[in-house]
């Protein structure tokens, strides 16, 4: 049998990147939606339908948790089976699990739906990435996913702007918030069926069935992490992502409750001007997508990574009020566009041959979700005992996420669609390869 290299026909790469880039939508509307709507289901008072404190809390690490496995379970299964039949069923896990609550707001009910959600939010995503990535070529990758990453915040519009909109309705507000991923789910489901199998899978499952020994069709196996040349980039991603994401965590998840209980700043007034760090975000994106596949791409991550560990330590050095939360907030935002989950997934994509990059990308994912959901933990009693030695810790975290980062890939000198094709003997290692700088 003869077989040839996938050729980059079908669907129009940036098509398939909206398509598939609506995975980071629907995350980023569910992920914060849900922490909203699950507080306008709390009962009013004792013994009134509704959820209590610990139930929000319950169904919050669920969801956190069903996100970081289904993220392991996905990747994994997208090398395995494909990844159109993947995206296509973790979507329709998302709808179902979003209908839920039109069932009832009970724990016995909600606690499935969340469940299912998480998992299918956190599974859908490696496939998605993984096919974006495989239609793309070398001159767009970069940019594509980037655009796929920034439908995360529009994800995040949404959900904020239910949230201002009908906060006040209480359940009902509850109720359009799951409503409304749930129809966006639908529409994705649709439009995913325009999107085929993606042709380097195709075509690297057909060689390993056959035995032909390319790069693509025999390296496909968990223990090729552990093997040259995939070892290096795979620890360098788990442990940049991990400690990234710890850091980042805190002003992500917890800067209403810094502003709240250390500065006591109203919420409503919290949430006015941090607002202004959806704008950052699209600003960051669409200059760091002008520079994605391009040789000054580490330049733009060691100055966008400076800049985020400069801008958690502001409420340090001049006070946690108002002004400083929102700049080192807004300005972190900015900055992280070059340096955090967008060049991670970038990384991600570029490392890893056909039958890994899913499972890789699901691992990377996971582990960090879990370690940062077991730090968010015991966050809020650690920034009422001391918030600046919380903010400086995690800045630190932070510095050495960046610097582990930056010396795994600072000498790119090519990507694992270069070698693919390449013919493995049967007692040599793959040749060397690392993700673009």
């Amino acid at each position: 049998m003869t077989t040839t290299a996938p050729t980059r026909s079908g669907p129009n790469a940036w098509w398939v990147g909206f398509v598939c880039g609506m995975a980071t939508f629907v995350d980023a509307a569910a992920t914060t939606g849900i922490g909203i709507a699950l507080v306008l289901f709390l009962a009013p008072g004792p013994g009134a339908p509704g959820l209590t404190n610990d139930q929000l809390g319950l169904l919050t690490g669920v969801l956190t948790a069903g996100v970081a496995a289904g993220a392991l379970i996905g990747g994994r299964l997208g090398d395995r089976y494909g990844r159109r039949k993947v995206f296509l069923v973790t979507m329709s896990i998302i709808v179902i699990g979003a209908a839920t609550p039109f069932i009832g707001v009970s724990i016995a009910v909600l606690l499935p739906g969340v469940a299912l959600i998480g998992l299918g939010v956190g599974a859908d995503l490696p496939v998605a990435l993984a096919t974006i990535s495989e239609a793309a070529t070398d001159k767009n990758r970069g940019k594509i996913l980037v655009f796929s990453n920034l439908l995360g915040g529009f994800g995040i519009l949404l959900a904020v702007l239910i949230g201002i909109f009908f906060g006040s309705a209480g359940a009902t507000g509850g109720h359009i918030m799951f409503a409304s991923f749930g129809i966006v789910g639908v529409v994705v489901l649709v439009l995913r069926l325009t999107i085929p199998e993606s042709a380097s899978w195709s075509v690297a499952r057909e060689e390993r069935i056959e035995g032909v020994r390319t790069v693509r069709a025999q390296r496909g196996r968990i223990a090729d992490f552990g093997r040259r040349p995939y070892r290096r980039a795979f620890i360098t991603l788990l442990i940049f992502y991990t400690l990234t994401s710890i850091s980042i965590s805190v002003a992500g998840s917890f800067g209403t409750f810094v502003a709240v209980s250390v500065a006591s700043i109203p919420v409503n007034e919290y949430q006015s001007w941090t607002i202004l760090a959806m704008p950052a975000a699209v600003l960051g994106a669409l200059w760091f997508m002008s520079v994605a596949d391009t040789r000054f791409r580490m330049k733009y991550f060691v100055i966008g990574s400076i800049a985020v560990v400069v801008f958690n330590l502001v409420p340090v050095v001049f006070g946690f009020t108002l002004p400083t939360l929102v700049v080192s907030v807004v300005g972190s935002t900015f900055a992280g566009a070059f340096c955090f989950e967008t060049i991670m997934k970038v990384w991600t994509q570029e490392s890893f041959p056909t039958l890994l990059r899913s499972t890789a990308q699901g691992t990377i994912y996971g582990v960090a979700r879990f370690a940062t959901a077991g730090f968010n933990v015991v966050t809020p009693a650690l920034i009422i005992l001391n918030p600046q030695a919380v903010y400086v810790a995690v800045s630190a975290v932070g510095a050495a996420g960046f610097l582990i980062g930056w010396i795994g890939f600072r000498r790119g000198t090519g990507t694992a669609f270069d070698t693919e094709d390449h013919t493995v003997p049967l007692t040599a290692a793959t040749p060397a390869v690392h993700a673009t700088a």
